[in-house]
């Protein structure tokens, strides 16, 4: 069925009363279920789970992947195939739009755990108490939602503005509850056998699972005398460095430097093929040329010149060169210069989400037909004040923010906050990145010596608007299907709990494990495994404040300047040819933090989508089914069936140690 949509004329020339007059009479579906007690839990749980793999991935790759079509999907084969059993009534098309809501809210809980709150903690060296990240997190995210609800009546209700990804949410929900339902269903197929698969492959590889299933199951360390279990390598090099270390073999070395020591790996990891297909080919080629551009050349050039080297550990040990070190002491610093300033660059370069972003909305005349639908005005009135003074106290007390400061921080990030909705309704971009930049560089300024200063503020920028963007890009298609704000607000902040509440204790679980001695560290939180490119980007902003760029090696600050004119000429190019250019600045100073085997996998999934597209263009067939309608499921079964069972194994281990 065509959602009912008003006209460009009526958009331009009704009032917000006649707007919200013709929703009422021609869109709204009255009493039709939405927030139900089952749409709640099912929201709840699978937006834990989703947030869960997210922040795995995120880790990995800095990348915060969306979870709300995968939440569509899986909430509609979940209730149709209950439903066919007899088990349960259908969801409604507004129970699963509710249960999306909260499942994305989830998802976005990640953000501070992935860049902001796990670089305040390798900046300081101190872990952050679980609760503290709980009630901070919550906190700050409320004050979003809070924000969101004055700009939904401007934004949605008077302006009418598009919110791409949200409308697409909205489309897709109607296609599936309106005649595509066989499309659903199959889609949900494909990522089920997906993420089975892509499980089954991650059991594999992984070493507590193997050793669950070789030793405690199979028995095999008592009858067969096996001392390790065997697993299947992700790193499918391992095994020619095995042979040629015994044989003494030929090891390749780029200037004398070990490849190995350049993260320059061959890597078969099922998630990372996943992120490349859904990021597409222009930005994988972005990334994998950042990554080749630092480890190929430029690394080991500043380990022959000295500016990159082994160093003596905090117990005395020496560290050798690692990829890790790498970046730690010379490629963040032209790493982060691409990343902010092609942010700072393409935000410029949209002039379109700053225009009229303070204009006064029309006053409605007449009654309001909407004020038992709508969320209450008041409660943002009274709730932004209050939550505000609390999101200052919780900041001044956990983090040691001057009171000063954290309140002085609070008018930029509700100007910014308005900007990134803006961006979002308008092209389904939000620019946290650049705009937590802003304040974290303000804040800066006025106090150098506590980084907390900077990064918890900009922190709350970043938070603050992804909630307030995000909900509202929620609520568009909840607008378009005839759904009560009201109900999507309260299932944003149930999702705000079941976000925070599964992510914090995996947190812990995977990136704080205890040593010997039963102690947590953030020592060993950045790994191999776990890049963590969005904390390394925050924790380098943070030290230049602080330090300043005399502090650096002049090579590093002389490749900072070369980044910060390339990223600028990129970012150029890409407004002036209207994003045909093929390169991103972002997305190229992100391949120099990530594993460079990352990059390559990612590299290789979008490719791989690329080619069978184009071999698959007409729509309607089986091939363009699968490869281009089937994208999305497909790259989440994949990012799932890895997430769930990688976090799977870190229980395993634990259980078992």
């Amino acid at each position: 069925m065509a959602l009912l949509q008003l006209e460009e004329e009526q958009i331009r020339t009704w009032s917000r009363a006649q707007k919200d007059e013709w929703w009422f009479r021609n869109v709204f579906r009255g009493d039709m279920p939405q927030l139900t007690i089952r749409s709640a839990i099912t929201g709840f749980l699978l937006g834990g789970v989703l947030a869960a793999t997210a922040m795995y991935i995120g880790a990995k790759t800095g990348i915060s992947i969306g979870v709300g079509l995968t939440a569509v999907i899986l909430a509609f084969a979940i209730y149709r195939i209950m439903a066919s059993a007899g088990f349960a009534k259908d969801f409604t098309i507004l129970e699963n739009n509710c249960t999306q809501s909260i499942a994305t809210a989830a998802g976005y809980m990640i953000g501070p755990m992935i860049s902001s709150l796990a670089a305040y903690m390798l900046v300081t060296g101190k872990i952050i108490p679980w609760w503290h990240m709980i009630v901070w997190m919550c906190i700050v995210s409320i004050i979003g939602v809070l924000l969101a609800f004055p700009m939904k009546r401007r934004f949605i209700n008077d302006d009418q503005l598009p919110f791409p990804e949200g409308r697409a949410s909205g489309v897709v929900l109607d296609a599936l509850y309106t005649g595509a339902a066989d499309a659903g269903m199959f889609k949900a197929r494909l990522l089920g056998i997906t993420a089975l698969l892509t499980g089954l492959y991650q059991a594999i590889i992984s070493d507590g699972w193997m050793k669950l299933i070789q030793f405690k199951v199979l028995r095999l360390d008592q009858w067969a005398g096996m001392k390790e279990p065997w697993v299947f390598h992700e790193r499918l090099d391992s095994y020619y460095y095995a042979v040629a270390t015994k044989a003494q073999g030929w090891i390749p070395t780029i200037l004398g430097t070990d490849i190995r020591q350049l993260g320059l790996r061959l890597t078969l990891d099922a998630a990372m093929l996943g992120v490349g297909g859904l990021m597409g080919i222009a930005v994988a080629t972005s990334c994998l040329l950042g990554a080749f551009i630092n480890f190929v050349i430029l690394a080991p050039i500043m380990i022959q010149a000295g500016d990159i080297v082994a160093r003596v550990g905090p117990t005395g040990a020496v560290v050798p060169i690692s990829r890790a070190e790498i970046v730690n002491q010379w490629s963040l610093w032209w790493g982060v210069t691409m990343m902010v300033v092609g942010s700072l660059v393409s935000l410029l370069g949209r002039p379109e989400i700053f225009k009229g972003i303070f204009k006064r909305s029309e006053k409605s005349a007449g009654a309001d037909v909407l004020k038992d639908i709508e969320f209450p005005l008041w409660i943002s009135a009274i709730g932004i004040p209050v939550f505000s003074v609390l999101g200052a106290w919780v900041t001044h007390e956990f983090f040691g923010v001057p009171w000063l400061l954290a309140f002085i921080s609070l008018p930029l990030i509700f100007v910014l906050s308005i900007i990134c909705t803006n961006s979002m309704a308008l092209t389904s971009w939000t620019p946290t990145g650049s705009m937590s930049k802003i304040t974290q560089f303000t804040m800066g300024a006025i106090d150098r010596t506590n980084p907390a200063s900077n990064l918890i503020p900009a922190a709350m920028t970043a938070e603050i608007a992804a909630n307030s963007a995000n909900l509202l890009s929620d609520i568009k298609p909840g607008y378009m299907l005839g759904g009560k704000p009201r109900q999507q607000a309260i299932g944003h902040v149930i999702g705000i709990f079941a976000g925070a509440l599964a992510c914090v204790p995996l947190f812990f679980l995977l990136f704080l494990q205890p040593d010997a001695n039963g102690v947590r560290s953030v020592g060993n939180m950045v790994s191999e495994q776990f890049a963590f490119p969005a904390a390394l980007q925050w924790k380098g902003v943070a030290e230049i404040i602080a330090k300043g760029v005399s502090a650096l090696p002049t090579t590093a600050i002389v490749s900072m300047i070369v980044a910060a004119v390339s990223a600028a000429a990129i970012e150029i190019a890409k407004i002036v040819t209207r994003g045909r250019f093929p390169l991103s600045a972002v997305s190229i100073g992100l391949g120099v933090v990530l594993p460079p085997e990352a990059t390559f996998a990612m590299f290789v999934g979008a490719l791989l989508f690329w080619i069978m597209g184009r071999r698959h263009p007409v729509k309607g067939t089986r091939g363009n089914e699968f490869w281009v309608e089937g994208l999305e499921p497909i790259c989440a079964g994949l990012i799932s069936g890895s997430a769930l069972m990688g976090i799977g194994n870190a229980i395993v281990n634990v259980l078992m140690n």
